[in-house]
């Protein structure tokens, strides 16, 4: 019963994750590629300061290119890590003590910040060791909880993970 039930919510797992390419891949192409450039010169002028401008100075400003280029790549590394931190902060606020004790193993969060209400899939990892028959089941469904209070879908699935990359268990968002 315990592999099948593996094999299940691996299949849920893959199928949500399809069909949250399948939907990101649809509005790009649908809408004629405009949401993905605005998207990319909004973060390029958040990143530089001016929108429009930011694009050509990357184009022709060799020392500007290589100063711009650095940041981001730090900015980046900061946001992935500011995401799990984020998340412990929500929880440290407003979470119960048991939530607290559950979110405190979290090692990372991916696609927190990427939401488009079509199908909005996060990633959390954590410490915890043994798969979906380990220890960490129980603590998966109250991080999950706590997920769930921190981000707001309509129709987000996020998936807990432990130490080595197995399921430990996923839940609405």
């Amino acid at each position: 019963m315990g592999m099948k039930t593996k094999i299940a919510l691996g299949a849920v797992v893959g199928i949500a994750v399809i069909g949250a390419m399948s939907a990101n891949s649809g509005d790009g192409d649908g809408d004629g590629g405009g949401k993905n450039d605005g998207r990319t010169s909004a973060s390029a002028g958040e990143k530089s300061g001016d929108g429009g401008k930011a694009d050509g100075a990357k184009a022709d400003g060799g020392k500007a290119d290589g100063a711009s280029d650095a940041k981001p790549a730090e900015d980046k590394a900061v946001e992935k890590a500011s995401q799990a931190e984020q998340f412990k902060a929500f929880v440290q606020k407003n979470g119960s003590p048991n939530e607290k004790d559950a979110v405190s193993h979290v090692t990372k969060v991916q696609g927190a910040d990427e939401q488009n209400d079509i199908l909005d899939a996060a990633d959390v990892y954590t410490d915890f060791t043994g798969g979906i028959m380990g220890e960490g089941t129980g603590p998966a469904k109250l991080i999950a909880s706590a997920f769930a209070d921190w981000k707001d879908s309509e129709n987000g699935l996020v998936t807990i993970y432990d130490a080595e990359g197995e399921l430990l268990g996923n839940g609405q968002f």
